[in-house]
């Protein structure tokens, strides 16, 4: 069994938690990096949350209003 695979288990039924989580590491990333990073960062909290099973869609700035 591999680690992901333990990983998907445990989190299993957890999917609100684990977006939730992914955002607020993404946004901390983000805030440290000033948003230099951003394109990049939402491409891999996509991938984490296809990958544990987020359904929700994501789109640049969900969670933030855009910088100007």
């Amino acid at each position: 069994m591999s680690m992901m695979d333990k990983l998907k288990g445990m989190l299993k039924g957890h999917e609100d938690k684990v977006h939730k989580g992914v955002e607020k590491g993404g946004d901390y990333v983000d805030r440290r990096t000033g948003d230099k990073y951003s394109q990049h960062v939402d491409t891999a909290q996509e991938k984490l949350d296809q990958e544990f099973g987020g359904d929700q869609p994501r789109g640049r700035g969900e969670d933030r209003p855009p910088r100007s």
